[in-house]
């Protein structure tokens, strides 16, 4: 289903559309155009972050931009209009904005235009009604009063605190004309995004600043009750509490709490890992295993002119050990069909591997890793690492994922016991190697260790064969000859 509409002949609206699989809502993270650029069909205009992954939105035809309908940092559902195109510039004189993301000085501009009554359709669902154009507010906050003294007092009491006896005088009334543009209380997009961060809806807040726009000063007012037990006698409420913390992760000298919101793809990590530590029954097995010879076969893989241009690593082989053993135990490769109480037996491996970026941890996979030759899957684990890094992995990358591979010996950790990646049977985790005393043929030598742990689902995977499984990775990697004899 398409993701714009046309308002005339001349003006094409974009709408945000589900870019994941059944996902509701994206927060914009960056606008790559500002009004009066001119865009071409399949030009990036935006990057969006899912619960899932951050996105780069194309814009399906050409013209010149007139109107970003919502600032950086704002979380929108799917199906609303993002941005406005004006696919026949030059024809006459255009409509100004309705509320432009990049709007500085929020009282120079014209009234907003007024939208046609009705719901607007949507990807998904029966639609949006008329005033879903402004971010939705959030649980437990109040409506936009219609005058400061009762918005004060609306405050107050959201935040269990007795309203002011008397309205301060030194809060003015919000202007007729300036507090409100397009159903929009006005505010510069940093104050927005502080809104935003402190979880405070700017219906709600008294504004100070000239022409009625709300400042920092005026959001972090709105913020300080619920971010500290304030006494009973409180100042001026326009006042900053000591102790609210400026942005997530900042805080005060005096602060002793710093409150992160839980959104994108944090939020979505912790859905998943608890569905799937309540949902399906955990049992993790451990092996201790002298890999010297597996680093002696990455050592010579690396001068191996077949290996050219490809990186190899402890994690290639150790892969490959996962795929072999895989074939030697298909049963291990299956997912839990709780609805129809089904074992859905996989004739494919999708192999997920583990990664920690700046937004969180995400588990893209290898497809059909089982077919891929040593320097495929060497050149696939490295791309995968890199978009990984850099932010641009897919959701379709992290979708249909088998079994798993997490590298905590990476971070110097000996071993753990992972939690199963949601519609997986299975998860290896793979300690740090070392160093150690090792008994090798009769006697105490120096070997490379390393600890493994498998986790697995207990209500298709029984414990003998999730030791197996483990039992074929250690001796693979003990012995990487049986690679070739057991592929």
């Amino acid at each position: 289903m398409t993701t714009m509409t046309e308002t005339s002949a001349r003006f094409r609206e974009f709408k945000m559309p589900d870019v994941g699989e059944g996902l509701t809502e994206a927060e914009i993270l960056k606008w790559y155009v500002q009004p009066g650029d001119t865009v071409t069909d399949g030009q990036v205009v935006c990057e969006v972050e899912t619960a899932k992954a951050a996105v780069e939105l194309p814009i399906p035809f050409d013209g010149v931009v007139h109107e970003l309908r919502f600032p950086e940092g704002t979380t929108v559902d799917v199906g609303q209009v993002i941005i406005a195109i004006d696919v026949a510039p030059g024809s006459g004189d255009a409509p100004a904005p309705a509320a432009a993301a990049t709007v500085q000085e929020p009282a120079s501009e014209p009234e907003a235009e007024a939208e046609p009554k009705g719901r607007t359709p949507v990807l998904v669902g029966y639609g949006v009604a008329e005033s879903s154009t402004k971010r939705r507010p959030r649980k437990g906050a109040a409506a936009a009063p219609e005058a400061a003294a009762v918005a004060a007092a609306v405050q107050a009491e959201l935040n269990g605190r007795a309203a002011p006896a008397a309205p301060a005088p030194a809060v003015p009334a919000v202007p007729a004309q300036g507090g409100v543009q397009g159903g929009r209380p006005l505010a510069k997009p940093p104050v927005r995004k502080l809104a935003k961060d402190l979880g405070i809806d700017l219906a709600t807040v008294v504004p100070t600043g000239k022409d009625g726009i709300i400042t920092r000063e005026d959001v972090h007012a709105a913020a300080a009750p619920a971010a500290v037990e304030a006494p009973a006698a409180v100042a001026s409420p326009v006042a900053p509490a000591p102790t609210v913390t400026e942005a997530p992760g900042v805080v005060s000298d005096s602060a002793r709490e710093t409150r992160i919101p839980v959104k994108g793809v944090r939020k979505a990590i912790a859905q998943a890992m608890v569905g799937s530590a309540f949902t399906a029954p955990h049992v993790t097995e451990f092996v201790t295993v002298d890999v010297t010879r597996t680093m002696k076969l990455v050592a010579e893989l690396k001068e191996d002119k077949d290996m050219a241009g490809v990186r190899v690593n402890p994690l290639l082989i150790i892969a490959k050990a996962l795929l072999v053993a895989i074939k030697r135990n298909p049963e291990v490769n299956a997912a839990w069909d709780e609805a129809n109480q089904e074992i859905v037996q996989k004739h494919y491996v999708n192999l997920g591997i583990a990664a920690a970026t700046p937004r969180g941890l995400i588990v893209p996979n290898i497809k059909d890793a089982h077919d891929k030759t040593l320097p495929q899957l060497a050149e696939a684990l490295g791309e995968l690492v890199a978009t990984a890094r850099d932010g641009k992995t897919s959701p379709a990358a992290m979708a249909g994922g088998t079994v798993t591979i997490t590298n905590v010996g990476v971070f110097g950790v000996d071993t753990g016991t992972p939690i199963l990646n949601p519609g997986e049977s299975a998860i290896l985790a793979v300690g740090a190697i070392k160093l150690q005393p090792w008994v090798h043929k009769g006697k105490v030598k120096p070997r490379q260790v390393t600890t493994l742990a498998l986790s697995f689902d207990h209500r298709l995977v029984d414990g003998e064969l999730g030791s197996k499984v483990l039992a074929d990775v250690a001796a693979i990697l003990e012995q990487p000859k049986r690679l070739i004899t057991w592929a």
